[in-house]
């Protein structure tokens, strides 16, 4: 399927444009201001991120033993921000035994703690916890729309954002489309899927691989339809985990499953902290949410879970609770600091915002280290 081509500027697939726009010689990713320039992560909200992700490396240590050597692999690792976060969160005498690796295409920043090795790519045979948070959304993929007789058509896009429709999906991304995001027939069956959203809602075990389910006679089917097609980020999420020796693999992103694919897809673009039209000339974010059930399946492991952020991060002792107003009287500056991280934990569990966020946790090799999360 032809959809790399096409002259300079002119329509080529969303994979295409997106990779050349985030990651080419002069692309989004590439500029001096790094992510945060552009758009808050949980990372960036609050350092209380990074202590929980910190709290979950040491759930990992004693899953495993408490080996030599514990590995912390952060995927997409912006500017170090998180990295740096977990390495001064641990304990001392764990962070004596971390080795930090963070992994991003983009250049080394000054300044960084030397400790974290930056890589551009996941090393093999690590024994810890590969943490990827908002990377999956920024792996490009292709989009599809429904034509006028209901046929899903690859979109092509210039580099000024403008679409048209290409040839019918085929193939291997035909087949995922048929199995995750049906189109023509409509959503996937509820007697499955449905059941996966309630279960990753409620902060519940998906039983280790979700399924697609089967499509829905007379569902909402006809022209402009639209889908992202996901198979780029299954394969890379496969290879990633597939670097674990032993340990838990966690990817963290704005995310669907089956029961609930919205309609019309999710592509959009961010500059400068707004959302904005996705526009392939490197000007802004591309992303799209991420169907992080389709990623479970790509590597099937025993003790899957999908979990909302706001039960992950509850479970690493993160509430949002207010301080008792007793603390006020007795340690005034105690409350206020107090209140303070309250306030911080509140946005990053928030229904709506962070909270909704999926948690993709695959252990390898390793007993539940989320056993706690109801």
């Amino acid at each position: 399927m032809a959809t790399e081509a096409g002259a300079e500027g002119g329509p080529r697939g969303w994979r295409a444009a997106t990779r050349a726009a985030l990651y080419g010689p002069d692309g989004f990713y590439r500029g001096p201001e790094g992510p945060a320039g552009h758009f808050r992560t949980s990372v960036h909200a609050s350092p209380l991120f990074a202590g929980a992700v910190a709290r979950l490396l040491c759930r990992v240590d004693e899953a495993l033993g408490r080996p030599a050597v514990l590995d912390f692999v952060d995927m997409a690792a912006g500017r170090g921000e998180l990295a740096a976060g977990v390495l001064t969160a641990l304990p001392a005498d764990v962070a004596a035994r971390t080795r930090v690796y963070a992994v991003e295409l983009a250049g080394r920043p000054a300044g960084l703690d030397r400790r974290i090795e930056w890589r551009a790519e996941p090393p093999e045979r690590t024994t810890g916890l590969l943490f990827a948070n908002e990377w999956l959304d920024n792996v490009p993929l292709e989009v599809a729309e429904t034509d006028a007789e209901g046929v899903p058509r690859l979109v092509l896009v210039r580099d000024d954002g403008t679409e048209l429709l290409g040839p019918p999906v085929a193939g291997p991304e035909a087949e995922w489309l048929a199995r995750w995001w049906p189109l023509a027939g409509g959503r996937p069956a509820a007697d499955g899927a449905e059941a996966a959203d309630r279960e990753a809602e409620d902060g519940q075990a998906t039983g280790g691989e979700a399924t697609g389910g089967e499509a829905v006679p007379g569902a909402t089917s006809g022209p402009g339809l639209r889908a992202e097609i996901g198979l780029p980020r299954d394969l890379a999420w496969a290879s990633a985990v597939g670097t674990l020796a032993r340990g838990l693999a966690v990817a963290v992103d704005y995310a669907h499953t089956a029961g609930t694919r919205p309609p019309f897809g999710t592509l959009t673009g961010f500059r400068k902290g707004r959302g904005t039209a996705p526009v392939p000339d490197g000007s802004c974010d591309i992303t799209a949410h991420v169907a992080l059930d389709a990623c479970a399946a790509a590597c099937p492991l025993p003790g899957a879970r999908l979990l909302r952020q706001r039960a992950a991060l509850r479970a690493l002792g993160l509430t949002g609770s207010r301080p008792p107003l007793t603390l006020a009287s007795t340690d005034p500056a105690g409350y206020v600091r107090a209140l303070a991280a309250a306030s911080q934990a509140a946005e990053l569990v928030a229904p709506g915002g962070f909270g909704d966020f999926g948690w993709l946790l695959q252990p390898v090799g390793i007993p539940d280290v989320f056993a706690d999360a109801v």
